[in-house]
């Protein structure tokens, strides 16, 4: 784990004992911090008995304290913590924002951090895979993987120094105040999260945070594609007077023909990751054969774009990760109709974050069949009729089964949800297995 003489001597309360809370809880007190913890469950108490004092930020002093380490999923906007903790004068700071504090004692290092509404995942996975397959020391985390502060510190290799990559939710970048990303990347935005902000205005303001923490030098990749990233890349650009730290990129950018070597990496949207990917690896000197060789050997990610298995000459996907309508149309987009004829058969549904599918519309004429499920079930089984056949199936299963009965050979099974999961399941994750089981129970 990371462990940094820059918290020595100080306190800090830590409020959520999950996986970041708990590796917080462990750097902090190996660096000589004094730790206040505290979790709603006894269950998570218990593992930092003997290690931190337990008290609850919301009833104990706060004065004093150096800052009160939350969980990206406390929702500040509306947390009675946030008033609590502006009267005591403490910032409410996120284990990246600890990170940050310790990089000036770590080895030498570079960061690139990742934000964007969809693709994220992709995008850091496949930037860490061209960073290692370049030889370079590089770990993953932040959103994705093992907490940063769990993993060990990077120490430099004949290569060079270390990589971290860090993907980065809109939570994570308003829990830290100064992570000075080497390479900052921004994928697209489009409306997500808004429960949380002041309108989509703030959702963008808070995505466009990572950039006002860069340095004068370091480099910030945008894929402009989408007019609030143009309006971020432009914000960056006259904040500084220049736009010789600002690399703008585009899906366009990236050869179709190349594009069809790398297995994982197909449909436009990866193209766009792929852009992006290529420039950061240019910014940190890694040579385009390096790369292009890298992408040919990435392997998709759990639960995005995943091939489950190919049965009767069906193909099984899994992008259980899509959580909302805009990153599930390039899912349907990449399986285009053949001969004039839709092959997708579509699985979505769960908790909605909207009550339209507008993203997805261009590329409804891929569909085949689709098959709802979960509480927007009935909505977008009513909203999709007009357009394509559909069976509203209540339970991912049962569209499993219905999918597999109706399908043929050069067609594609996809569960591209569009929807958030807590209907049904404890998160993605366990949605996208529940697939894959429901696909390895067929005949």
């Amino acid at each position: 784990m990371i462990v940094s003489s820059a918290f020595a001597g100080k306190t800090y309360a830590v409020l959520g004992l999950a996986r970041s809370g708990l590796a917080t809880v462990e750097t902090l007190v190996a660096s000589g911090a004094r730790v206040v913890a505290w979790d709603s469950r006894e269950e998570a108490r218990s593992q930092v008995a003997g290690k931190a004092e337990l008290g609850d930020p919301m009833e104990i002093d706060l004065a004093g304290f150096d800052g009160i380490v939350v969980s990206p999923g406390v929702p500040l906007n509306r947390h009675p913590i946030n008033m609590r903790a502006k009267l005591a004068g403490v910032p409410i700071i996120g284990d990246i924002e600890l990170f940050a504090l310790a990089r000036p004692t770590l080895p030498p290092h570079k960061v690139v951090g990742i934000t964007g509404t969809n693709g994220k995942s992709t995008t850091t996975a496949l930037i860490h895979h061209i960073i290692e397959q370049a030889g370079y020391p590089t770990v993953m985390g932040g959103n994705i993987g093992l907490p940063i502060l769990s993993q060990p510190p990077l120490e430099p290799n004949l290569k060079g120094a270390g990589v971290y990559v860090l993907e980065l939710s809109s939570y994570q970048i308003d829990l830290t105040h100064s992570l000075d990303c080497d390479v900052a990347v921004l994928l697209n935005i489009t409306p997500d999260h808004l429960d949380r902000y002041d309108g989509f205005e703030g959702y963008v303001a808070s995505k466009a945070r990572l950039f006002a923490m860069q340095s004068a030098g370091h480099k910030a990749v945008i894929a402009t594609e989408d007019e609030p990233s143009r309006s971020v890349s432009t914000q960056i650009c006259d904040t500084k007077g220049s736009g010789e730290d600002v690399v703008e990129v585009a899906s366009t950018q990236v050869d179709t023909t190349e594009q069809l070597a790398w297995p994982a990496l197909q449909g436009p949207h990866n193209a766009q990751n792929v852009a992006v990917a290529m420039v950061t690896a240019a910014v940190l000197d890694i040579d385009p054969v390096t790369t292009k060789a890298a992408l040919a050997s990435y392997a998709s990610l759990p639960h995005r774009m995943q091939t489950v298995r190919t049965l009767n000459g069906v193909l099984y996907v899994n992008d259980s990760k899509a959580t909302n309508a805009a990153s599930t149309a390039p899912a349907l987009a990449a399986w285009p109709a053949k001969d004039g004829k839709p092959r997708i058969h579509w699985i979505l549904g769960g908790v909605a974050k909207s009550d339209n599918l507008d993203e997805c519309a261009p590329h409804f004429g891929n569909v085949a069949h689709a098959y709802t499920i979960g509480e927007a079930g009935h909505m977008f089984a009513d909203l999709l009729r007009p357009h394509m056949a559909v069976d509203d199936s209540e339970m991912l299963s049962a569209a499993v089964r219905r999918a597999a009965r109706i399908a043929q050979p050069g067609d594609v099974v996809l569960l591209s949800p569009a929807c958030a999961s807590f209907d049904q399941f404890r998160d993605f994750e366990a949605r996208g297995d529940a697939f894959a089981a429901a696909v390895a129970a067929l005949e």
